[in-house]
């Protein structure tokens, strides 16, 4: 393993690498959902523009875009906002809304960096609690998350693209406050 890694805020010069490992994600995790034909329809310019977008001017000031480093190279990211949940405070809770790994480099604790950044980020924007919305499907994730503190709140969702495919989601939920904090 390389000693050299680190997490950190995105810089608007990291969108091109964003894209390419949300990308390369896609195309090895949602190939058979999705379809091929509708990724290869993406547009890499306008994903870029997207995370360039997203770093220098987010919807909300409390939006964050973390990145896995490993030496200069971007290897995962993680986005952190409020939660805009219809049971949600939007004072109090906050979301980890992706956490995105490059297949290639899994394994390497480059998730339990960003997640503890994202945790540390959301923390340091006064939230004191945060939800993570995973697929039903994805064990792996559901499991990584739950080993890190994180349980099933009840809620779940169903989410559909344009094309009518579906992913049903279960939220996880963890507390941001220190336990000397809690009462």
């Amino acid at each position: 393993m390389n000693a050299d890694v680190s997490v950190r805020l995105a810089w608007p010069d990291d969108a091109e690498a964003v894209a390419a490992v949300q990308l390369r994600t896609w195309r090895a995790e949602y190939a058979d959902l999705l379809g091929a034909e509708a990724l290869d329809a993406l547009d890499p310019d306008e994903v870029v523009e997207r995370w360039r977008s997203s770093v220098t001017a987010p919807p909300d000031a409390r939006m964050r875009v973390l990145v896995a480093l490993e030496g200069p190279t971007v290897r995962g990211f993680a986005i952190v906002h409020p939660c805009f949940d219809p049971d949600a405070d939007r004072v109090a809770d906050g979301e980890v809304g992706e956490l995105v790994i490059d297949p290639a480099h899994r394994r390497a604790g480059h998730g339990s960096r960003l997640v503890q950044a994202a945790m540390d980020t959301l923390r340091a924007d006064s939230f004191t609690r945060a939800v993570w919305w995973v697929a039903s499907t994805d064990d792996a994730m559901r499991s990584f998350v739950t080993s890190t503190g994180w349980a099933a709140d009840g809620a779940h969702r169903e989410l559909e693209d344009e094309t009518g495919h579906g992913v049903r989601q279960v939220r996880l939920h963890t507390s941001l406050m220190e336990s000397s904090e809690e009462p």
